[in-house]
């Protein structure tokens, strides 16, 4: 395919046969899955999904030159969907267990990523993503870490994820100026409840739009017209946000929905 990459749509395509195989070693495609490919632009990593024969595969293309080209090459194998990932309306993940590979666009990267751990209609059996490194990092960050933000706590709460690989910028064309990462996700088997999804976004939003803060200010933001128990969660209010686990970021939440 001689398309040219768009900059707009912050493309680079993934064209390192020994990071292809790795995501693939690590998708474990069976004849029974059904595969969500996110931005397969020219085909590269599509071309060896389709050698693992999965049962279905779907893929999420928004620039449309890319879309039309891949359905003319792989015909019947494929079912694109030519839309921007955040357009994309809930009920198409409804009733399906997807397994995902994408190598998303860095710059709605963190988007995607909290759209579907907020969306509970999203039901997946593994995720393998390729993140910019930076973001990766802040995926996987541990509390008390600088790199610990309101994506490590939505990720955490519902995957246990660990890195597959680190990924140089020679791995694409064309070159983009960053390393990037191929991070797993496997869905925790015990997700701590929460009535709405919502409130997590709005719990975290607040404590992280001022990170260098002590946390007394968003608790008492959020807990306006009641006294909060720190000693109910084991924190104090000279806390900075990066100080708080993700465990009792849930059980914050979990107050917070009983108000």
């Amino acid at each position: 395919m001689s398309i040219k990459p768009k900059k707009s749509l912050g493309q680079n395509f993934l064209n390192d046969k020994n990071i292809i195989s790795k995501i693939i070693n690590a998708s474990k495609i069976n004849s029974n899955d059904e595969v969500l490919e996110v931005g397969p632009g020219t085909g590269n990593l599509t071309k060896f999904i389709i050698s693992q024969k999965p049962k279905k595969l779907y893929a999420i293309e928004k620039d449309e030159n890319l879309a039309k080209e891949l359905e003319k090459k792989y015909l019947n194998k494929i079912n694109i969907i030519n839309k921007d990932i955040l357009k994309v309306p809930c009920e198409f993940y409804s009733g399906k267990k997807f397994l995902v590979l994408g190598n998303l666009p860095y710059n709605i990267s963190t988007k995607i990523l909290s759209n579907w751990c907020l969306n509970n209609k999203l039901n997946v059996s593994k995720m393998i993503l390729m993140f910019q490194k930076e973001v990766a990092e802040r995926i996987l960050a541990e509390v008390n870490s600088k790199e610990y933000s309101r994506i490590t706590i939505l990720s955490k709460w519902k995957f246990e994820i660990k890195k597959v690989t680190d990924v140089k910028p020679n791995s694409f064309y064309p070159k983009p100026r960053v390393h990037s990462a191929v991070l797993e996700f496997i869905p925790k088997k015990n997700i701590h409840e929460i009535k709405d999804p919502k409130n997590l976004e709005k719990v975290t939003k607040v404590f992280f739009s001022q990170r260098r803060k002590m946390i007394k200010k968003p608790i008492n933001n959020l807990f306006k017209n009641t006294k909060f128990d720190y000693k109910k969660f084991n924190i104090k209010p000279s806390d900075r946000p990066q100080n708080i686990n993700v465990n009792k970021y849930l059980k914050i939440v979990n107050e917070f929905e009983c108000l």
